[in-house]
């Protein structure tokens, strides 16, 4: 048997992807620009194995209130001779592979296939982008699949194919539909990300069934992405490339607002931000007033939580605006998670523009960076499956 244990990074977009051309083959309405986070802080760790057996489990954590393991048992699909996305895309990984080589012996392998996030699932934080693009590039080196693979990535989820790299990546409309990296993360070093967990539930609509209901019904749809979007991937890229942070920020704001707008225009409306959602944009601007500059930016995805790029100067004031303005249940000991930073108190004249929220209105926050793509895992011990093809979190033994 051969095992392979990847990580692939989660992808925020700052022009945002929402609609599809064509649902079959997951082709977008428009082009769409992201930064992949480091997967030091936020990832998805899937495990493949080519055995004689077949199961299939995804999303195994040990989370719940008593420490035990939860499975999302409705995607443990395979269990019941079903089929899913995740045996579609192992099949269309495979399939690559045989166009090479049709007399290889991989093609009549199994799968067994264990993926954890370490981040919350469905919740707006492209949990679906980071672990598709795990699994397909696990079952890439699995099968010995070489060249371009973010094309199957975004048949399980469309964004996943903008994971399948490290850096700043635009994923084509046009074309094959595939991603292109535009600059590694090393381009810009100074680049950080704090992400501000509103609430870590599931979200209320999917983002597959949003984006198709607002296809069908918003009037605004089509106008952004024939009008907008192919102006503003044009500023953004050159906002990129030139290290441009005040273009950078009011693009990536404009563009999370009319997007959210999108989702109202939809009918029935599709609501993914709430009161802190929105209070959180406030401060944000606030903020930028006070500083008299663009110096921190907010996008929201298809969620309540905020992801907010600034420059490194600024993460420690900023962090100190975000304490005073949702003051924190507790000592905060679980509160601060991913890369340290000096805690300071808000400044006195921003501090009196503002009103505080009740307490606990964020649950964490997240400091990250922009990091690089999926990567293997050489370590026997990062495995998430034993040598029987169960997953180790569950502690299950062979019948």
């Amino acid at each position: 048997m051969k095992i392979v244990t990847c990580v692939a990074p989660v992808n925020i977009a700052v022009i945002k992807y929402w609609g599809k051309s064509n649902d079959e083959l997951i082709i977008p309405l428009n082009d769409s620009i992201s930064a992949s986070l480091s997967t030091d802080v936020v990832r998805a760790d899937p495990t493949v194995q080519g055995s004689f057996l077949l199961s299939l489990f995804l999303d195994v954590r040990q989370n719940d209130d008593n420490g035990e393991p939860v499975v999302e048992r409705e995607r443990v699909l395979a269990q019941r001779g079903e089929t899913g996305h995740e045996l579609a895309t192992a099949r269309a990984v495979l399939k690559k592979r045989e166009r090479a080589d049709p007399s290889l012996p991989e093609a009549s392998w199994n799968v067994v296939i264990c993926s954890e996030n370490n981040f919350p699932t469905a919740a707006g934080l492209a949990s679906s982008a980071a672990g598709f693009a795990c699994l397909v590039y696990a079952l890439a080196v699995l099968y010995g699949v070489e060249g371009e693979i973010s094309d199957v990535a975004r048949q399980g989820s469309g964004s996943a194919c903008r994971s399948m790299y490290g850096g700043w990546v635009r994923w084509h409309c046009q074309g094959d539909s595939i991603a292109r990296q535009l600059k590694g993360p090393a381009h810009w070093p100074e680049m950080r990300v704090l992400i501000l967990v509103v609430n870590d539930a599931t979200k209320k609509h999917s983002s597959t069934l949003g984006m198709k209901r607002s296809v069908d019904t918003s009037s605004l749809i089509g106008y952004r992405a024939e009008k907008v979007v192919p102006d503003r991937i044009r500023d953004m890229e050159g906002a990129i490339f030139a290290k441009d942070f005040e273009t950078f920020a009011e693009l990536t704001m404009r563009d999370s607002n009319q997007f959210h707008a999108i989702c109202l225009d939809t009918y029935p409306p599709c609501v993914y931000m709430n009161d802190t959602s929105h209070a959180i944009v406030d401060l944000v601007h606030r903020y930028n007033e006070f500083r008299g500059r663009n110096a921190a930016c907010y996008t929201f995805d298809a969620g309540p939580n905020a992801c907010v790029f600034l420059l490194e100067q600024e993460v420690s004031s900023f962090a100190g605006a975000v304490d005073y303005a949702f003051p924190r249940v507790g000592d905060g000991a679980d509160y601060y998670k991913g890369l340290g930073f000096e805690r300071v108190p808000i400044e006195g004249g921003l501090a009196e523009t503002l009103t505080p929220a009740e307490q606990g209105k964020l649950k964490y926050m997240i400091h990250t960076e922009v990091g690089e793509g999926p990567r293997v895992l050489e370590n026997s011990d990062d495995h998430l499956l034993t040598v029987d093809g169960l997953p180790k979190a569950l502690g299950l033994v062979p019948a």
